[in-house]
């Protein structure tokens, strides 16, 4: 690898803005906010707009589509269920 051409990877607090989760991960996006994590250790926070924590597939309330797509609306209209 070249040096001094890829980004830092660390250790970064993301926060769900959503729901207040916050989880500890590796990451190279780099923020000027800091929060000091359980571990007593102070990390670069990344606010982010949805996480598995408020996300509808993860949560369980996620629609299901009763409209149904071409196989199924040709199904009906001829009457082969």
């Amino acid at each position: 690898m070249k040096n001094e051409i890829h980004p830092e990877y660390r250790k970064v607090v993301f926060l769900d803005t959503s729901s207040d989760f916050k989880f500890l991960s590796g990451s190279t996006l780099d923020s000027d906010e800091t929060i000091e994590w359980e571990d007593g250790n102070t990390y670069p926070l990344i606010r982010v707009e949805i996480s598995s924590a408020s996300h509808p597939f993860y949560t369980g309330k996620q629609k299901a589509d009763k409209v149904g797509g071409r196989v199924d609306r040709f199904k009906k209209k001829y009457n082969l269920n």
